[in-house]
Parts: structure tokens; sequence; C-alpha cells
């Protein structure tokens, strides 16, 4: 019998992406990042979160997707990747929903742009509604933990 999982779904260039809930530590408006040098360009800098120095990344520069100016609606989604917490910033976080686990089909090669390492797979909700699910230790290579271990220290 498939388990059902709490999701946290999120809006990233028209698309509705998901993350398992306990992966997630919290999620927070857009506040005054750190700039870091030498780091990817994806990597927007650095927040300090309860005193917390917490490295942020943009999804949509990470995916190759077109960035767009923040909102009031854009937000920073803290997860625990690795045993390191990172930043994740998104148009908007819409929702908590369970997913059954017979939902979820493999992801093709491309999915909106993005390649099918970065997801966990697709899952169908309702008739006509898709939500793509995160791999998050795929978003994040070693390599790039690394450097963001660094940052932290």
């Amino acid at each position: 019998m498939a388990e059902d999982k709490k999701i946290i779904v999120f809006a990233l260039a028209h698309e509705e992406y998901g993350v398992e809930v306990d992966k997630v530590k919290t999620i927070e408006r857009m506040q005054p990042m750190t700039r870091v040098p030498k780091t990817p360009a994806f990597v927007k800098g650095v927040i300090n979160l309860r005193g917390v120095v917490v490295p942020v990344i943009d999804l949509r520069s990470r995916f190759g997707l077109p960035e767009t100016p923040y909102s009031d609606n854009t937000r920073v989604i803290i997860v625990a990747v690795n045993d390191l917490e990172v930043g994740l910033i998104v148009d908007s976080a819409n929702d908590v929903i369970d997913l059954n686990e017979d939902n979820i089909e493999n992801p093709p090669e491309v999915v909106g742009g993005i390649k099918a390492k970065y997801l966990h797979g697709i899952a169908k909700i309702g008739e006509d509604r898709l939500l793509v699910l995160m791999n998050l230790e795929q978003v994040l290579n070693r390599d790039e933990v690394i450097q963001l271990e660094k940052i932290e220290a």
C-alpha cells in the first residue's frame, strides 16, 4: 500500500513544483541578502536567519529560466540538503497537499526547460493538474554543497 506524503507546493515560471514537507525547515519572505564573492551566479548570497547564516540560491537562475524581479509573493523556502540548510528563492509558495506515492511517475528528460536529474518525479493531481517534484540532492551537486558549507562556516 503506497503512503501519502505531505508536499509543499511552490510556483516557478508558471509551473507548480513540490518538495517534501520533512525537508523544509521554514518558508520566509524575501529579505536583504549579503552577496558572497566567487560563488556561482545562482547563489544570490546569504541571509542571517535567527542567528544562522544560510546560503540562498535562486531556482530560476539555477535552472536557466528567465529571471524576474522579486515581488510580494516571492518566498525563500529553507530546506535541509545533506545536513546543509539552503534557501531556495521561488515565485510563490502556495499550498501543502497530501500526495499518494502511486500518483508519482518518473520524469521525462526535460520539464519546462529543467533537466530530469533535478526532478524526483511528476505527480498527477486531479484531471488536469501536474506537480513537478524536486530532487533536492541534485539541485546542488557535491562541489556546490562543499562551496556553500564554506560560506556557512
